[in-house]
């Protein structure tokens, strides 16, 4: 029988302040593949002794100094680094990619939040924003195909009208306008990727990975979007156990939480 691969995507909003968050999950949920965004420190600075006491010791980060940038992918199965498309204009560490063994991939994205005003004449966050979207499609595109991969992250878009809390209120929001999502939906259909969440979850039932930290009592509010995403291409579908698609809900509480749940689906290798 196929092995099953849980793999995790989490924005972790510094992980040398969360790495106990991050080792209380891992003891709880038993990923084997963890991927991380905004990791907020430099390759030195990266708690590696932690990852390896976790059992996570094969380990990849690409991180920077200064900023909120940074990923990292850490694994209990051997992996080797592959490149990836080159997707940011700024040079942020915000893409970060392994192969397995098995051959499958694993592609782990921080996409630019974009700042607060949907301008992109007006701002150059959103600007820098929109000019990765449009490179995310034909980036992976000419990847090809033959390979099973995944790709997860905090895209920091909310593509369907129940991915917010409110559609109409949040039409012209960053993270929702449709500047954004109507690129984010066509890179994903152009590269070939299916979105996992939305197959798993239909489309009429709200769905979100992200609370604001400005909510007194964000459970309560439950005013969310979801901005953590998993896809798969033709074939690493195939292998996906769709139905194990989670938001791991309660870990967005607790000991100083990231304002991302973790996500999670598993994979047959």
């Amino acid at each position: 029988m196929p092995k099953a691969l849980r793999i995790v995507s989490w924005n972790i909003n510094s992980v040398r302040l969360r790495a106990p968050n991050v080792e209380a999950f891992v003891a709880a949920e038993k990923p084997d593949v963890i991927c991380l965004q905004e990791t907020k420190c430099q390759d030195a600075e990266f708690p590696m002794k932690a990852f390896k006491e976790m059992g996570l010791g094969h380990v990849i980060v690409r991180g920077q100094r200064g900023g909120h940038a940074g990923v990292a992918i850490a694994s209990r199965l051997p992996i080797e680094e592959v490149d990836t498309p080159d997707l940011c204009r700024e040079g942020h560490a915000r893409v970060i990619a392994a192969r397995l063994k098995s051959g499958l991939e694993i592609h782990n994205i921080y996409l630019p939040a974009g700042g607060d005003v949907p301008d992109a004449a007006k701002n150059e966050k959103f600007a820098h924003k929109l000019d990765f979207l449009d490179r995310l499609g034909p980036g992976y595109k000419k990847l090809g195909k033959g390979v099973p991969r995944i790709l997860v992250g905090d895209l920091n878009v909310a593509p369907h009208e129940n991915d917010v809390w409110s559609h109409k209120q949040l039409l012209g929001i960053v993270s929702h306008t449709p500047e954004e999502t109507e690129r984010l939906e066509a890179a994903r259909k152009s590269a070939g990727f299916a979105d996992i969440a939305r197959l798993a979850v239909p489309d009429a039932q709200k769905l979100y990975t992200w609370w604001s930290y400005r909510a007194a009592d964000w459970a309560a509010a439950n005013k969310g979007r979801r901005l953590d995403h998993i896809w798969a291409n033709k074939d690493a579908l195939a292998e996906t156990k769709v139905d194990s698609y989670r938001v791991h809900l309660a870990w967005r509480g607790g000991w100083k939480p990231s304002d991302h749940a973790p996500i999670s689906v598993d994979v047959k290798v």
